[in-house]
């Protein structure tokens, strides 16, 4: 089992006045000066945030069911479903990670609607979001290089509530983690506090594959994410 825990500043991000205006609605060439210093303001209230944070475990007792389509992880039973299973199955360890962009983002987001300005607070909400998945996408890309070093690589990452795997099963992903260094706590009903935070597998060997769009695999048609991913995509390949 090995573990790497990482703590990120939020200029460590590079999240960007592009990809809050996409998220936003804003299409190329749309007049956007009158969002943009205000996305630029809310940016900079953000660029305080301080517990911004991802970790993954590495598991290498893990054994898969082709008949039940569900994964084990010392000795803990995860009904991952069809088209995770189909993903993961040529792993040879699963890396089991979290990433949280901490309460702070969630609350100032609360508070500046409660005052009554729901485009900043709709912003911070949106910012809170890319945090979690840029944070995750750097750790992600570490466990890449990590991998590599010994001829491996990895899949993309699969969370609970995704793909037919029921999001219950977060309470099980969590026992595998008991100390975790995110700080990251469930509800009964297996939300996560903080809310902007993040939970999953990533499989790891010689025989799996990063799929470079999987959007299409997801049945989710109203993902925030959908675009913006293909776009991230995109943007590693220019």
């Amino acid at each position: 089992m090995t573990d790497k825990r990482f703590q990120f500043a939020f200029n460590d991000l590079g999240i960007n006045i592009s990809e809050i205006e996409k998220l936003l609605g804003y299409d190329e060439g749309a007049d956007r000066e009158m969002v943009k210093a205000l996305i630029e303001e809310t940016l900079n209230d953000a660029s305080a945030i301080g517990s911004i944070r991802s970790e993954y475990r590495i598991f290498r007792d893990i054994k898969f069911d082709d008949d039940d389509k569900s994964l084990n992880i010392n000795n803990i039973t995860f009904d991952i479903q069809k088209i995770i299973f189909n993903q993961i199955k040529k792993s040879e360890s699963i890396a089991v990670f979290i990433s949280t962009a901490g309460a702070e983002i969630g609350e100032k987001s609360r508070e500046v609607m409660a005052a009554g300005d729901p485009l900043k607070g709709y912003i911070l909400d949106i910012i809170g979001s890319l945090i979690v998945d840029t944070a995750a996408d750097l750790m992600q890309d570490d466990l890449a290089l990590s991998a590599g070093l010994t001829g491996q690589k990895i899949t993309n990452r699969y969370s609970p509530g995704y793909c037919g795997w029921n999001v219950a099963e977060q309470h099980k992903l969590f026992s595998l983690l008991p100390d975790n260094f995110c700080r990251i706590t469930l509800t009964e009903s297996a939300l996560m506090f903080p809310v902007k935070s993040a939970s999953g597998f990533i499989g790891i060997g010689e025989h799996v594959r990063y799929n470079r769009y999987t959007c299409s695999l997801c049945d989710m048609p109203d993902c925030t994410y959908r675009g913006l991913r293909n776009e991230k995509e995109e943007s590693k390949n220019r």
